[in-house]
């Protein structure tokens, strides 16, 4: 990480080294290296890996009997050079499984990764040259894949921020725990150019807009052939005080899909998909915040009539100056035409945690956060919320299935620092 060693702090139970990590510092370069050994939850027969387990959920009995199924031991070292405006570095890693990976293979995903032994080698820079800022990674993987990002960034004196990014990750790269721009979600099978500009050019006014090209070169989940698409965003947000901000942002999406119409005849044909969102926020001192948004989804394939989606939030928050208490109510309303025109919307939830969840169908959602700091080294948070379906009579499937249109959460967070 360009932050160098630090410590795991979020809820998420996949993406994170148990072991031991050093770093030195010899004159303008830095020595990091690190182990570590973790048992990982997943499915496997007596000689081989099948699958690998991500949620951290042991809710029913198979997920339980899928808890520490493997062992995962990873070690690595990362020389960097930083001088002025200059810093480069060299990063190696090494990791293998107790037992291989061999995972069912589909047409799609027959580069993914696969035995027991892996390694990534790659080399990083960042230079920033006046307002100009070049930053990129380059790494190669077991087997020959290789991935290259690259990104120039300018800043005007007048406060524009220009930057052009472009990515190539070949069908065949893999790494584990690789993190990088895309848009497919991995680091793997995707090459693409992407260009945002962002200013201010009339006062209380902001721009911002961004353009990304992109193309698979090999068949995805859920595609049957190579594919491309674009995608682009713009948005638009008025202050004419410090306490008040609105904004309206429109996104548009071209992107490859499968597509089986009503004789059972399977084609791959673009998926049109426009967004609009319109947003409030009010916040006249520092202890009530208020804010209204309104989302509007068209999703449809070509040739295809569209469906559409519709969602209201209202989120209403309070922090009581005489107490040490938060709290935040949201309530919303929404209705989509099927699950491809479903909406989002986000909560406030646990510390070290985000919280995204997607409706779709007709329904009402509320949720009351509420947070106590009992001393200046505890705090304690507590959040419920409750999704009520108007177009079904039960929710989910299989062990998750719920005989009822209500489906209730209810989350709780004790922190003591010592």
């Amino acid at each position: 990480r360009k932050s160098g060693i630090k410590k795991h702090s979020s809820t998420d139970e996949y993406n994170y080294f148990r072991g031991i990590a050093s770093a030195v510092n010899v004159g303008d370069f830095t020595l990091s290296t690190f182990y570590s050994h973790r048992s990982l939850d997943g499915i496997a027969t007596d000689t081989a890996l099948t699958s690998i387990q991500k949620t951290g959920l042991h809710r029913t009995q198979k997920e339980a009997e899928r808890k520490e199924i493997f062992n995962l031991q990873l070690a690595g070292t990362n020389i960097s050079f930083a001088k002025n405006q200059l810093k480069a570095g060299i990063t190696g890693i090494y990791y293998f499984f107790d037992r291989p990976y061999k995972p069912q293979i589909r047409e799609y995903s027959k580069y993914n990764m696969q035995g027991n032994n892996f390694y990534n080698a790659g080399v990083d820079y960042r230079f920033r040259l006046q307002r100009f800022l070049f930053l990129g990674e380059a790494a190669i993987g077991k087997g020959g894949g290789m991935a290259a990002l690259n990104s120039v960034q300018y800043v005007s004196t007048s406060g524009y921020k220009v930057m052009l990014l472009h990515r190539y990750y070949t069908y065949n790269y893999w790494a584990m725990f690789a993190r990088s721009f895309s848009e497919g979600g991995y680091v793997q099978n995707e090459k693409g150019l992407y260009a945002l500009v962002e200013g201010n050019p009339i006062r209380y006014w902001q721009f911002f807009a961004s353009v990304d090209f992109f193309a698979f070169p090999w068949l995805k989940y859920g595609i049957d052939k190579p594919s491309s698409g674009f995608g682009s965003l713009m948005q638009l947000s008025y202050s004419p005080r410090k306490d008040l901000t609105m904004s309206l942002r429109y996104q548009y999406k071209k992107k490859d899909k499968n597509h089986t119409d009503a004789e059972k005849i399977k084609t791959v044909r673009p998926l049109y998909r426009h967004q609009l969102r319109c947003r409030l926020k009010y916040s006249p001192n520092d202890y009530f915040f208020l804010c209204t948004t309104i989302d509007y989804n068209q999703v449809y394939p070509q040739g295809i009539p569209a469906n559409q989606g519709f969602q209201f939030v209202q989120t209403l928050s309070y922090a009581f100056p005489a107490f040490p208490v938060k709290t935040e109510l949201q309530g919303g309303y929404f209705h989509t035409d099927d699950y491809e025109s479903r909406v989002y919307s986000y909560e406030k939830g646990m510390i070290y945690s985000f919280y995204i969840p997607s409706f779709y169908g007709k329904g009402s959602r509320t949720a009351a956060h509420l947070r106590y700091d009992f001393h200046r080294n505890g705090m304690i948070i507590a959040k419920i919320g409750q999704t009520i379906y108007f177009d079904k009579s039960e929710i989910g499937s299989g062990a998750d299935l719920i005989d009822n249109n209500k489906k209730l959460d209810l989350q709780m967070q004790l922190r003591v620092k010592f």
